[in-house]
């Protein structure tokens, strides 16, 4: 692996993973479909207050998190759209 590669994808862990923050956010009428990468992108974009609309706060590097949270989030996304359909999948916050 490229160590810069391997800088990059550590720097994105260290700094905490946008979907996984989401993940347990629990905050009722949060995002659910794509959260960790909306999360980032609303960071990116300059959103004041992420911890009222999505219950966690962004990655303090949310531009070089955004592509890792877009791929967890297209794995995820079976279990979220059930649950933002609800579909009988207990999940709550931004997933």
């Amino acid at each position: 692996m490229n160590k810069a590669v391997a800088g990059v994808l550590l720097l994105a862990l260290l700094s905490g993973c946008a979907t996984v923050r989401t993940l347990d956010a629990a905050k009722p009428g949060a995002p659910v479909v794509y959260a960790g990468t909306r999360l980032d992108w609303y960071s990116l974009r300059g959103g004041c207050c992420p911890q009222d609309r999505f219950g966690a706060l962004a990655p303090k590097y949310a531009g070089v998190d955004l592509p890792a949270s877009f791929v967890l989030d297209s794995v995820l996304l079976p279990l979220s759209l059930a649950a933002a359909l609800g579909l009988g999948v207990r999940v709550q916050g931004g997933n």
